[in-house]
């Protein structure tokens, strides 16, 4: 019988071009969450946002170069919490999120 866990989903919100070590940085957060043992994480990528800058990303005529993306990481509180300082030292002024969360567990 599968059951109900209480998770925390961490987001991250990026632009596309934001970059770490000449390496995408929503790349370098991923490979970061999985080497930290985290239980998931995904990149998605969004269609338009704005940030810190107050400047509109979007694509123009098919042409996009820095989209927003979202880089969400899901695990137990106490995981998430250990994974924190490795985040302050990526984000570069992102945007950080984090809510509580049930996974459902076979």
């Amino acid at each position: 019988m599968s059951v109900w866990v209480e998770a925390i989903s961490l987001r991250i919100l990026i632009s596309e071009d934001d970059s770490k070590d000449e390496r995408p940085l929503h790349e370098a957060i991923l490979k970061a969450a999985r080497d930290a043992g985290l239980a998931g994480g995904k990149v998605i990528r969004g269609v338009s946002g704005y940030g810190r800058s107050r400047h509109i990303h979007e694509s123009w005529h098919g042409f996009s170069y820095d989209l927003p993306v979202v880089v969400e990481i899901i695990d137990s509180e106490e995981k998430i919490d250990a994974f924190l300082p490795t985040v302050q030292q990526l984000r570069q002024g992102a945007l950080v999120t984090r809510q509580r969360v049930q996974v459902l567990q076979p």
